[in-house]
């Protein structure tokens, strides 16, 4: 096992160390019709997470799938307690495709944890989660988080249909007030979404707001912030090859301070402020 640590900057101070190491798989199975949930017996030194992070994973070979890169996983929840580390994930590609042949009992190689996670503030008590498909993965941390903290959360989850929605009963469980919205039954526009945050605003107020993926979202929550001055902060995806900030390969433009910057998503994100984030 390895272990590498990279020199803070002045950019980002990291202060965990990042560690490549072998887990060994406890279950990779199907949750629904796209998505799988992969279950890891993970070492307790990659297990100190922060909701957003995300782990770059080796992707087995074999004769019909020879990925060459790791993939970059948002982490879906990771349990110190029990020595777990969670990913969900849809297969779309040869490196998803390559994980989703993997079993029981087998070895798997994970670097992390990569990145700067979510923040919640002292004075943010009452927060609003909104994502579509899969974007809940990578939000799922950030509940467990709040019930940490005793903070109030709201998550509206919105898919194509009432089959594709996903953490619906985790969320509940940890005392997430859960508001489905699906394609299939009309009510997943983005103007549908906007009455009901609005809704939310006008009766406890909302402190904070997070987000990761959709673009049309992305553009709602920024409306909605900026009208009632309400902070937030997006998880990005994007395309990696080193997953440190050595390759550049992910390097995407934010508005700040009145003009464009280019930053890193493994390096300076992959959680930025809502604000500043924009649209592919």
């Amino acid at each position: 096992m390895n272990s590498i640590i990279l020199d803070p900057t002045p950019e980002v101070e990291l202060v965990k160390p990042i560690h490549e190491v072998e887990c060994t798989i406890i279950s990779n199975e199907p949750v629904n019709g796209e998505y799988r949930l992969l279950v890891l017996d993970a070492p307790l030194k990659i297990l100190d997470c922060e909701p957003g992070q995300f782990f770059h994973l080796r992707c087995p070979v074999s004769d019909s799938l020879q990925p060459y890169l790791r993939r970059p996983m948002s982490i879906y929840g990771y349990y110190p307690e029990k020595g777990e580390l969670h990913f969900l994930y849809k297969v779309i590609g040869e490196g998803t495709s390559a994980i989703a042949t993997l079993s029981a009992g087998d070895s798997f190689n994970v670097l992390g944890p990569l990145g700067r996670g979510f923040d919640i503030l002292p004075n943010w008590q009452n927060l609003l989660l909104v994502a579509r498909g899969v974007g809940l993965a990578t939000l799922a941390p950030l509940a467990l988080e709040a019930r940490r903290l005793d903070r109030k959360l709201t998550a509206i989850c919105s898919a194509r249909s009432e089959n594709f929605l996903l953490s619906l009963e985790y969320f509940k469980e940890l005392g997430v007030n859960v508001i489905p919205l699906t394609d299939e039954a009309g009510t997943s526009s983005t103007e549908n979404m906007h009455s009901i945050i609005e809704g939310l605003i006008a009766d406890e107020g909302i402190d904070a707001i997070y987000t990761c993926g959709s673009n049309r979202i992305l553009k709602l929550l920024q409306t909605v912030g900026k009208v009632h001055n309400i902070p937030g902060q997006i998880a990005l995806e994007q395309q990696m090859a080193c997953g440190i900030g050595m390759c550049q390969c992910c390097v995407r433009a934010f508005s700040r301070n009145g003009g464009i910057v280019n930053e890193r998503v493994c390096r300076e994100g992959p959680v930025f402020d809502l604000q500043e984030a924009i649209g592919c």
